[in-house]
């Protein structure tokens, strides 16, 4: 459960766009651009119609195509592995680290061949992966990088803004996210080809000097129409206060379930500043989470399981095989992760209510 903040501000620049005319390739994506750009703090930042347009169009960007690897995790949104496959090559799935459930950075560089083009970083659930580590592999062995940070938009990793780090980075602004467009997405990077290509591709492949029938590359409709793009612009003025709404809210759960041997709450690294977009919890070993989201479901309680890895699904197993067993934390944790209940104006006793509900849940099977 997770209710998109929309305000009256918000309301007021999305009608103002649509008096105006003016519903595609106006002002407000280049406003929404520049704010966007200014709040990361890269130079570039291109508007695009999802997060997976995004991925999309980085991984194009840094002309990954056939006979290519990429190193992504498995413990991610299809999106992650998608961008990938659809210039042809080939995903290749890493385990996560124990406590922040991101890319394993150890597990990683034990599966560069000289195939490895591109790593793909997932900061899970709005926590910053190691990007110190992450950087030295690259370095090491001359990789690309792609920051999916399209749940981790605000996120600080020791000081620096996610977006700042790898070739590109995207961002998501879906309904259940931090912030929201509706449906749409960001690039950002420091890159200037990339940025000009990523341009380019969103816009059916043409290049911002030539009229709007001529075509340089064979690009896609990926663009933000304007009323997107407005409300972008409204809800980025005010991303910090909810993120610490939705901090305050975290900080609650941890509080009150700290006190329980059957459930760890999400792990924070001290060097990071989590961006929260949702509430995963992970049961202990024995419990029955598929039991438990049925028994809180019964007291109206919603919650999901999060993520059934990639590696494990239907069309991954018909593009590459079995790869059942190949990632031990990954196959373990994805069985025992349960998201709560999670938006930004959630009150104390909403919390303590889904606790208490997640708690008999527990009882009733232990």
């Amino acid at each position: 459960m997770s209710f998109p903040e929309i305000n009256k501000d918000d309301i007021k620049s999305v009608e103002e766009v649509i008096r105006s005319g003016r519903l595609a390739l106006g002002p407000k994506n280049e406003e929404f651009e520049t704010e966007t750009a200014a709040y990361i703090g890269v130079n570039h930042a291109i508007a695009v119609s999802s997060g997976t347009a995004a991925l999309h169009l980085i991984t194009k960007s840094l002309g990954i195509n056939r006979n290519d690897q990429v190193l992504v995790p498995s413990f991610t949104f299809a999106a992650s592995v998608n961008a990938i496959i659809f210039e042809g090559a080939q995903p290749v799935f890493t385990d996560i680290e124990t406590d922040t459930y991101n890319i394993d950075p150890e597990d990683a560089e034990k599966k560069i061949t000289d195939k490895t083009k591109a790593i793909m970083v997932v900061d899970v659930f709005g926590h910053p992966a190691e990007w110190d580590a992450i950087g030295r592999i690259a370095d090491r062995y001359n990789l690309k990088v792609i920051d999916d940070s399209c749940e981790a938009i605000g996120a600080v990793y020791k000081g620096k803004k996610l977006g700042r780090f790898g070739d590109a980075a995207a961002f998501a602004f879906y309904p259940n996210k931090q912030m929201t467009t509706g449906e749409g997405g960001m690039i950002v990077t420091n890159n200037d080809t990339v940025a000009r290509m990523c341009r380019s591709l969103r816009n059916q492949g043409r290049e911002e000097m030539g009229s709007w029938l001529e075509h340089d590359y064979l690009g896609y409709n990926y663009r933000l129409d304007e009323m997107s793009a407005a409300l972008g612009v409204s809800q980025l003025k005010r991303l910090d206060a909810m993120l610490e709404k939705r901090d305050s809210v975290a900080r609650m759960y941890t509080e009150k379930l700290n006190v329980f041997d059957w459930v760890t709450p999400p792990v924070v690294k001290p060097y990071v500043r989590m961006s929260w977009f949702v509430y995963v919890v992970t049961l202990a070993e024995g419990l029955d989470r598929d039991e438990m989201i049925r028994v809180m479901e019964t007291e109206g309680i919603p919650a999901r399981g999060y993520f059934a890895p990639i590696h494990t699904q239907k069309y991954i197993r018909n593009l590459l095989g079995d790869l059942q067993g190949t990632l031990p934390v990954t196959e373990t944790i994805a069985k025992r992760t349960l998201a709560l209940p999670f938006h930004n104006n959630m009150t104390g006793e909403e919390v303590e209510l889904v606790v208490d509900v997640l708690r008999q849940a527990v009882m009733k099977f232990a």
